[in-house]
Formats: C-alpha cells, sequence, structure tokens
C-alpha cells in the first residue's frame, strides 16, 4: 500500500467511525451536538443569514452561500470565517455554490426574472462577476451543478412546460441555454426545490439528475448526455401540493442515489421522506425506514459505499445500508450538507449556522 492509499484509508476509517458513534449518542435538545464520541460542531459565523448553499472543498476550506447576499469563507476548517459577499448584491438569495478550490467559486441567485442570476469569483471572493443574469420573467432557477472545473448546468423551473438548462463550458464564465427538444414535458404545477443546493446534481463527467415536486407526482429527471436529453422517473416521495417532492439528490457514482424530501410546512408530516435507486434513478424504492420528518438535503459519506446523511430543519439522519433505514441523531436544523473526499463532512442552515462532522479524542 503506498502512502497515499494508508492516508486515504486511514481518513475513511475515522470518519465512519465518527457517523457510527453518532449512532449511538441520544439525540440532543435542538441546535446541540450529541454528547458522545462525535457530532456537529457549530463553528461561528458572525452572520445570522441562511445558508442554504454549501460547497465544502477540504478539510479546510468550504463555501457557503445565503440570504441577504452573503457568501462566507473558511480556509482554516471553520475556525474562523471571511465575508466575501460580492458588493451590492443584498437583495439577492444565494441558494447555491459550487466551488472550485480556495479562490475560485461560483454563486447562483435565485428568483423569478432578474433575481436569478449568475455570479463568479477566481480571488477568493475579493471580487465577483456577473456572467449570466436572467432576462426571461417566466424563468426562475433553482440549482446548479459541476462535473469539473469546466463543465456545468443550472436548472430552472418549466417554462413552456418544460425545465429549462443553462450551460457552461468556460468554469461559469459563460452561459448558454440548451434546446429543450429532448426534456420531457413537466407535469402540471411541477418544479424544482431551492431548498439545499441539491435540486440538480451531478456524478462523473456527464450524468446529472434533476429533482421535482409539486406536481401529482415526486420524479427525478436523468441526463447522460450533460443535460441534452432526459428521461423521468416517478419516486414514492409524496407529491401532490407545491409544499411536497423531492427536496435533495445525492449520487456516489453513476448507479447509487438517495433522494429525500417530505413536506417543508412545519405543522404536516413528511411520510415516506426517502427513497433509493442502484440503477442509476431508472426506479426508486421507498427507504424501508425513511427519516421521520422533511429533509432538504443529503451526502454520502466519503469511502463509505453504504453511509450517507440527510439533514432538514428539525435534526440529521444517519443511514449505513444505502438509504434503506435511516436513525436520528441530532435535532439541530441544517437545510443542506456536503462532505470532502478528503474525509470532512459540513452542514448549514438557518440563523448562520455552519457546523462541523468532529469526534473527540
Amino acid at each position: 500500500m503506498t502512502s497515499m492509499g494508508k492516508t486515504r484509508r486511514t481518513m475513511s476509517v475515522g470518519l465512519i467511525g465518527a457517523a457510527l458513534a453518532l449512532t449511538l449518542a441520544a439525540p440532543a435538545r435542538a441546535g446541540e451536538t450529541p454528547t458522545a464520541a462525535a457530532g456537529w460542531q457549530v463553528t461561528p459565523t458572525g452572520t445570522d443569514a441562511r445558508f442554504r448553499g454549501l460547497a465544502p472543498v477540504d478539510r479546510r476550506t468550504a463555501w457557503a452561500a445565503g440570504s441577504k447576499g452573503t457568501v462566507l469563507r473558511t480556509t482554516d476548517g471553520g475556525r474562523s470565517w471571511r465575508n466575501v459577499s460580492p458588493a451590492g448584491a443584498g437583495d439577492l438569495e444565494f441558494r447555491d455554490v459550487e466551488a472550485f478550490d480556495a479562490r475560485r467559486a461560483v454563486v447562483l441567485a435565485i428568483g423569478e426574472g432578474e433575481a436569478s442570476r449568475v455570479l463568479r469569483t477566481e480571488d477568493g471572493g475579493a471580487t465577483w462577476t456577473e456572467s449570466f443574469r436572467n432576462t426571461d420573467a417566466r424563468a426562475f432557477y433553482d440549482c446548479m451543478t459541476f462535473f469539473d472545473h469546466r463543465h456545468g448546468l443550472a436548472m430552472s423551473d418549466p417554462v413552456d412546460g418544460k425545465y429549462r438548462i443553462l450551460s457552461t463550458r468556460d468554469g461559469g464564465r459563460s452561459w448558454q441555454v440548451l434546446s429543450d427538444a429532448g426534456m420531457p414535458d413537466a407535469l402540471p404545477g411541477e418544479a424544482g426545490f431551492a431548498a439545499s443546493g441539491q435540486c440538480l446534481v451531478s456524478a462523473g463527467p456527464r450524468d446529472v439528475w434533476l429533482a421535482t415536486g409539486g406536481g401529482a407526482t415526486a420524479r427525478v429527471l436523468h441526463s447522460a448526455d450533460r443535460g441534452l436529453t432526459w428521461t423521468a422517473t416517478e419516486t414514492p416521495i409524496p407529491a401532490g401540493d407545491p409544499a411536497r417532492g423531492v427536496f435533495g439528490l445525492a449520487f456516489r457514482d453513476r448507479a447509487h442515489g438517495i433522494a429525500v424530501g417530505g413536506d417543508y410546512r412545519k405543522d404536516q408530516p413528511s411520510p415516506r421522506a426517502g427513497a433509493v435507486s442502484t440503477d442509476g434513478g431508472r426506479t426508486w424504492h421507498g427507504s424501508a425506514t425513511p427519516p421521520p420528518a422533511y429533509r432538504s438535503g443529503v451526502a454520502w459519506l466519503p469511502h463509505a459505499k453504504a453511509a450517507a446523511l440527510a439533514v432538514g430543519p428539525t435534526g440529521t439522519d444517519l443511514t449505513t445500508d444505502g438509504g434503506r433505514t435511516w436513525r436520528t441523531v441530532d435535532t439541530g436544523s441544517y437545510d443542506t450538507v456536503g462532505c470532502t473526499p478528503d474525509g470532512s463532512c459540513w452542514a448549514s442552515g438557518e440563523k448562520g449556522r455552519i457546523a462541523r462532522l468532529t469526534t473527540k479524542d
């Protein structure tokens, strides 16, 4: 075994151990972490913005994007956060951020018409360039994803009965609307949810998935050619209401995926809030023991074939069997979650909350 392989294995064991330790911890009160050997450690951000956009890069570097045009960046593992918000962006709602490293990141602002914008930085947030502004009053962009440092997509709610896909080939410096000839018709009332930056996700160089709700059924659309052609598949997650559907997706490769969602209204139950696919999204099966409440974000643990975390306003759940069964391990509020290849997991949400999954010595 090479030294790199040995290091990767150590990171994997440590991270999985942290997640498994969470399963042994008694649920904490809202906003607290479990008292066992691992849990979410909330980091000081100095803001009360709500961070639905999160892009962890590695153990030291992460970006977060949220309300009031706020963008934060850390390069010391969350011990301190620097406010790198674009100038004059206070009225924008950032709901997604995709970061390539400590200097390069792309953020998506959501909303009707010109409220939907894309901005890019190449100097760690010191300066930002607007690379796309939506001029179609019918469009409302929700999420974006990148296949690599150059190729990426963003998606809008249906326009003229079909989801609109925006494409970049130069790392977000320029964008073009793709033809909708290969896009199936949207269902009446169907749309995406800009809740966690995970309604559009990718795995590998060409595969991408789009999550929906609001229609008669909650669906996942899949493209194997970077958004040119799509197929749609129903999921068992309930829909039939503008507040219900699939809110977050995660694929650990082009075959194995997890979908989470439910009903985001606090006074409504969310049965069947999780589903699993093992064939690239061609079929979906409901979790035998789903998350007990609405969940908006989900992430696979790195180097773990069957472990993942799901988060929502009422807690964090862990699966160790690929999404078939879930157990609540924390009751703090988070909107989205992400993990990095070098073995760290991060979560973010309301009231400026950004946390890392940590273990105690």
